[in-house]
């Protein structure tokens, strides 16, 4: 059950931000925003929606839960309990979630995180108080990240030539699934696929020498991002020097993530390691991550974004060179970066960066 002084800061938040709005009102339907203000709770039945199927309605004195008959029960006894959430529902063949809305707003100005005839739409500025992670949520970030970082080992030591990269997926989604956590993006990527594709859905491929685990595990509405990489028989030269390199980028990444940092100089500095080991132009290949939380990037950092790093703020880079890549979740702490997937089992290479040793994942041998 969430805290008393979670539940109350996110009213004070979004409360603040119905004072800087002008709002009367406010409706939240994505599905992050409502696991945020609910810390931890799901309004989605299908994991792939972006909207859900009950909406939190947020007034100066009150909040509400708007949603049909079919979802009531289920999100009153399992989602928000104790939580002190009034319901309004209306039978599913009625249609007049949006009227009840509007009903509770009682003519007032009401704001909105998705679009909404009637409605002021705040997506920007609600997601803006997401970014600073409370004590609860850092500790059930610390459960997901390790048990995310703990399902990859597992997979990643039972798996072997010859399965296709579907059954690999089923290997590391079963992993994610038995631990309660949602697999909301699995990839996999043997051998050749590595090198030619960023973004590998699962195909038919059967492992050869190589592959690439990537997982986007979510629970309690909190994403872990990570990838491991996995070789049978001895590594390639190449593939040592291009791992060794991305480490290095992956590191200058995570040293830099301090609170009160410029996100576009963070890039920046990554961007010059890229050029000195020898691969400058990888990182045009694929974005290399951002601030994630509730989503899995709450947007992707370039040269040019200003946005500063908050202090308790969390993020997932990714860099990579073409056939190999790291990348684990972290919390920008004033004490330094917690990396929330890293486990003691799994090899890591170690890169000093301004005096510091930054741990990364390692090429799994078998």
């Amino acid at each position: 059950m969430a805290s008393r002084g979670e539940i109350q800061e996110k009213e004070r938040r979004v409360r603040q931000l119905m004072e800087r709005e002008g709002l009367d009102a406010l409706a939240i339907s994505t599905i992050h925003n409502f696991a945020w203000f609910t810390c931890g709770g799901n309004n989605y039945v299908g994991i792939a929606a972006e909207v859900g199927v009950a909406t939190i309605v947020v007034t100066r004195d009150a909040k509400y839960i708007v949603c049909d008959n079919i979802e009531a029960g289920r999100i009153a006894d399992e989602e928000v309990i104790g939580q002190g959430f009034g319901f309004r529902a209306c039978y599913w063949y009625e249609g007049k979630k949006d009227d009840l809305i509007r009903e509770i707003a009682g003519g007032g100005v009401l704001g909105s995180d998705v679009p909404m005839n009637g409605a002021r739409n705040v997506s920007a500025a609600l997601d803006v108080c997401r970014f600073v992670l409370t004590p609860d949520e850092i500790d059930r970030y610390k459960w997901i990240g390790r048990k995310t970082g703990e399902c990859l080992s597992l997979a990643a030591r039972e798996i072997e030539p010859g399965m296709t990269e579907h059954e690999i997926a089923a290997v590391l989604d079963k992993h994610i699934r038995s631990n309660g956590l949602i697999p909301g993006l699995t990839l996999i990527a043997a051998d050749e696929r590595i090198s030619r594709y960023r973004h590998p859905i699962p195909t038919d491929k059967r492992l050869e020498h190589v592959v690439m685990l990537v997982t986007g595990a979510r629970k309690w509405g909190l994403v872990l991002s990570a990838t491991r990489m996995v070789h049978f028989g001895e590594l390639s030269s190449e593939l040592r020097r291009k791992h060794d390199a991305v480490a290095q980028v992956d590191a200058a990444f995570i040293s830099s993530t301090k609170p009160g940092a410029r996100m576009g100089d963070i890039l920046d500095r990554a961007v010059g390691v890229y050029d000195e080991t020898g691969f400058g132009e990888e990182w045009k290949l694929h974005h290399q991550g951002g601030p994630t939380g509730y989503k899995g990037r709450d947007f992707r950092v370039y040269s040019g974004t200003d946005a500063i790093v908050a202090e308790n703020q969390a993020f997932a880079w990714n860099p990579s060179i073409t056939g190999t890549k790291t990348e684990d979740t972290i919390i920008a702490t004033a004490g330094g970066p917690i990396i929330l997937s890293s486990t003691d089992d799994w090899p890591k290479v170690n890169i000093e960066v301004d005096g510091t040793v930054i741990e990364r994942p390692d090429i799994l041998v078998r």
